[in-house]
């Protein structure tokens, strides 16, 4: 896939000029008097480097970045060795979260919310995986069993993240939700695992009324006709997940450090929002009455 470095760059220096400058002064201080020496990489590129390998498609991170070593040096003339910028990649690690957050998308009358696990091994590989112990374990989803993590996503009818949680595989996919609703008042549409009588009201409380389909042999209940349609289109939020999983970079069994996995999966994230063909509803949100 053709990357454009030039918009890319230009994106991603524009937010670096504001953040270091905040960040610096967020940092706390031991009051001793130290040299202070710029790297051979800016912010900057480090975070362009790291998007860009998720709009290459490329399944390896080391190749890709090999690749951009040895036939793209004219876009990055200060390039470090390959392990060097992996240790890079901790440094900004703060930075790609506040990229994020600042891409968060609005929150419209409807939004949906679901889960999608992210497999750190092989099952077969569970109790000698290292990487992430304490934070990962072992859960289950309609397709089957994995190792790993479970990542929640709330969006919007724009198809545009609006809230994100990270839990480990064992986790319900009802245990976050309250945490991730925190400021919204919105209707909140969710597969049947997300069927609580308990929830719905916790939820109904802070303004957020929560939309499932019912189990067959619960009563069924009467419900706006909007509403309705807006469930019926509860499969869209499949569809985000298929076009965030395309380019199969976001997630992977690869990762030796947990900081560096949760930054190339923040960096996969942020690749998506940027995007401009992200699936929408909102088309359809206009024609409803």
């Amino acid at each position: 896939m053709d990357i454009d470095y030039d918009k890319l760059f230009y994106f991603v220096d524009n937010f670096s000029q504001g953040f270091e400058p905040w960040y610096q002064r967020q940092l706390l201080s031991d009051h001793l008097i130290k040299r202070h020496r710029e790297g051979y990489l800016r912010l900057s590129e480090v975070l362009t480097i790291l998007i860009a390998y998720h709009q290459s498609g490329m399944a390896c991170f080391k190749y890709f970045y090999l690749d951009l070593y040895c036939h793209h040096r004219h876009l990055f003339p200060k390039l470090v060795h390959y392990s060097r910028f992996i240790k890079l990649i901790k440094q900004a690690f703060p930075a790609l979260v506040c990229l994020l957050k600042s891409l968060s998308g609005e929150i419209t009358e409807y939004l949906f919310i679901d889960s999608t696990p992210m497999a750190v091994c092989h099952n077969l590989r569970e109790r000698q995986h290292k990487v992430f112990k304490g934070l990962a374990a072992k859960g289950k989803t309609f397709t089957g069993w994995f190792f790993g993590l479970k990542i929640h996503l709330i969006f919007n009818t724009h198809g545009e993240i609006v809230r994100l949680a990270i839990t480990p595989g064992n986790i319900n996919d009802k245990t976050p939700v309250k945490d991730m609703v925190k400021g919204i008042t919105a209707k909140l549409i969710g597969d049947k695992g997300y069927l609580s009588r308990k929830l719905f009201s916790q939820l109904f409380e802070k303004g957020i009324t929560l939309i499932t389909k019912i189990k067959r042999n619960m009563k069924n209940i009467l419900m706006d006709t909007a509403d309705k349609l807006m469930l019926m289109k509860r499969s869209f939020i499949e569809t985000i997940f298929s076009s965030l999983k395309s380019l199969n970079t976001l997630i992977h069994h690869r990762h030796r450090n947990p900081i560096n996995a949760f930054a190339h999966l923040l960096a996969g994230l942020i690749n998506y929002q940027i995007r401009d063909d992200k699936p929408s509803l909102h088309n359809l949100t206009t024609l409803i009455p």
